[in-house]
């Protein structure tokens, strides 16, 4: 006899899709998981900056939450467009 209770699929947050999925809310303090090759501003008209520009370890905070898993980070010299995957969260210490 087959159970009765139905299978929830498991959320698109638990699913696995390569990097992982966290959750980064508005206000958040978070850091680069890796250096990138460039920085896209957040800025009406965005421009490329050197990747230099944010300090490794360095903590921002989300200011913004665009579309595409984009979100804008405030560090220290800038606001800056970065994917969800390229963040990760800064432990509440740092």
């Amino acid at each position: 006899m087959s159970d009765p209770t139905p299978t929830n699929p498991p959320a698109p947050e638990e699913q696995p899709l390569g990097a992982p999925v966290v959750a980064i809310h508005l206000g958040d303090a978070v850091r680069l998981r890796q250096p990138l090759s460039y920085l896209k501003t957040a800025d009406p008209m965005p421009m490329l900056r050197p990747p230099d520009l944010v300090d490794p370890g360095e903590v921002g905070r989300v200011v913004e939450i665009r579309p595409l898993e984009l979100r804008a980070i405030r560090f220290r010299r800038g606001t800056f467009l970065i994917n969800l995957s390229d963040l990760e969260p800064a432990s509440p210490a740092g």
